[in-house]
């Protein structure tokens, strides 16, 4: 007997005997096929679940880097093996029918916790070495964080920094970034960090407009924030003052704020770290105390004790609390 016929017949693959018409068969086990027609595979998952958040297959198709025909081929080979129709389909989009909510909670449970495994297993890192990826906005960016980067990368040059600007909140929970730096009077209740300093705003004109101080701001043109900087104490402010009405030029980003005054279109609430060295702008107010904001260094609880992260976490404590003056503002001279 070969080893493989000995092997089939202790793992009871090999049925004996069967005696049929005088005749002593042997019968091999039919094993069941590994997939069936109901089987759900793991891609299935990640596939409902972006057409369930976005809506649509090429929102879905977007978020998975994939072509709009992958995703309508995977919903459909998904909803013919599993014989149910996981989306009804309008002229508004893609809505998932009760079955597809039932599997798209599941696939949320499911993300939840390779997340978590993930974030854990990165929380194990010994070294300060490897990636970080940052979000921040372009005005930090531009106006505090880009030379002390610079300072951070020589003293660790085994950490790689991936910047990632933006003035949208990047969800730390899903991994979309390790870290954020940003400025928040309300900091999202699941994240844990430091705050750094408070950031200072004043009101800036472009000096060959303006050589001697404004006496009434309320008859100059104004640079207002667009919806998409969603700085809604700024647009408070503004309104309360009566400025929102003056203002005829809007822009979603505190950097093309200051591009605006320094055209001339009008003046604007910028942060004083950010218009105080730009040698042709003017500060025409004193820092507003009811717009100072905190800057904040947040990350994820399961990052806590990472050697890279921390290391980041304290060069920047330091780094930024010696601007701690520059960045709050100084009165109007």
């Amino acid at each position: 007997m070969n080893w493989d016929a000995h092997a089939n017949l202790k793992s009871g693959a090999i049925k004996f005997p069967k005696i049929k018409n005088g005749v002593c068969k042997i019968e091999q086990k039919k094993r069941r096929p590994k997939t069936g027609p109901n089987r759900i595979h793991w891609d299935d998952f990640e596939t409902l679940l972006a057409i369930a958040d976005t809506g649509s297959l090429s929102g879905a198709a977007r978020e998975l880097g994939v072509s709009h025909a992958t995703i309508f081929r995977r919903l459909g080979e998904m909803e013919k093996r599993l014989g149910v129709l996981l989306f009804e389909r309008s002229r508004r989009g893609y809505a998932p029918t009760q079955a597809g909510e039932d599997l798209a909670a599941t696939a949320r449970e499911i993300q939840a916790s390779v997340l978590a495994v993930e974030r854990k297993v990165a929380g194990r890192d010994l070294q300060p070495r490897g990636p970080i990826w940052v979000t921040t906005t372009d005005s930090l960016l531009a106006g505090l964080l880009a030379p002390l980067f610079v300072d951070f990368r020589q003293e660790f040059p085994e950490i790689s920094l991936d910047i990632a600007v933006s003035n949208q909140p990047f969800n730390l929970t899903r991994r979309e970034a390790d870290v954020a730096i940003r400025a928040s009077n309300s900091p999202p209740d699941h994240l844990v960090g430091r705050k750094l300093v408070e950031i200072g705003m004043a009101v800036y004109g472009r000096k060959s407009d303006y050589p001697q101080a404004v006496a009434n701001l309320d008859e100059e043109p104004w640079v207002g924030p667009g919806a998409r900087l969603m700085d809604q104490p700024l647009i408070d402010w503004m309104t309360d003052q009566g400025y929102d009405d003056l203002c005829y030029f809007r822009v979603d980003t505190l950097i093309g704020m200051l591009s605006a005054v320094k055209a001339g279109m009008g003046i604007a609430v910028l942060p004083c770290y950010l218009a105080d060295y730009e040698t042709d702008l003017i500060q025409l107010t004193d820092p507003i105390e009811s717009l100072s904001y905190p800057l904040w260094f947040l990350l994820h609880p399961d990052l806590r004790g990472v050697a890279r992260i921390n290391s980041l976490l304290e060069f920047m404590t330091e780094a930024v609390r010696l601007q701690k003056k520059r960045l709050a503002g100084q009165p109007r001279a």
